[in-house]
């Protein structure tokens, strides 16, 4: 790769020079230097890197208050939908994101929710969420990528109910550079009822996956 970049900076200069030495020779004294302010009809004008609505692209359906009701474009056009509320800290950064999922019931969690937390965050930690003054739980974060380090949580019934006659959800974490340190960011339950209730009627209504 290296000796091929040097071959094409070579090609490009001798290209130059000999245009150069060449404009030089057979220019006529009287020649005008083109109009730098005219428009040139050559310049490449770009195209969007993605098509904002080709499929598995995200989009916002509706807003309940502090919550978005966030879905994701299919082939089909029903489309499976989550909550979703982005965090901030107290000087009105954004930290975290959080989105929350209908699961079926039966399961000893009655909902599901991913946290996405920056990258700096000390894993070891773990993410502690409060629901208003109720005892606190940490969860484990299960990965981190490119977009941050993730936890996936489930919610009890009971804890589902807290959210809905909440006020606010209040989460935590350790930064890795400072841990000695807390982060806390609050998610306000402002329409938290009727955007998991918009949640559940959207994906109750999809097809059943094949088995």
């Amino acid at each position: 790769m290296t000796q091929l970049r040097l071959t094409l900076a070579l090609t490009l200069g001798l290209a130059l020079t000999g245009l150069t030495a060449f404009a030089q020779d057979t220019a006529a004294p009287t020649a005008e230097a083109p109009d730098a302010a005219a428009p040139a009809d050559d310049l490449a004008m770009g195209q969007p890197a993605q098509d904002p609505n080709a499929v598995g692209t995200t989009y916002s359906k509706q807003l309940f208050d502090a919550w978005d009701l966030r879905c994701v474009r299919t082939e089909t056009g029903q489309d499976p939908c989550q909550l979703y509320q982005l965090l901030k800290d107290g000087e009105g950064t954004s930290v975290a994101e959080i989105n929350l999922f209908d699961l079926p019931e039966g399961n000893e969690a009655a909902a599901g929710a991913t946290v996405i937390a920056p990258l700096e965050t000390q894993l070891t930690a773990g993410l502690r969420i409060a629901i208003d003054d109720i005892e606190p739980k940490i969860y484990p974060f299960t990965f981190c990528a490119r977009i941050g380090c993730v936890a996936r949580i489930g919610f009890t019934a009971a804890e589902m109910d807290a959210l809905r006659k909440g006020v606010k959800a209040i989460l935590t974490i350790v930064p890795a550079v400072a841990p000695d340190q807390q982060v806390v960011l609050e998610a306000s339950l402002k329409g938290f009822t009727a955007g998991f209730d918009a949640v559940k009627a959207n994906n109750a209504a999809l097809p059943a996956p094949a088995p």
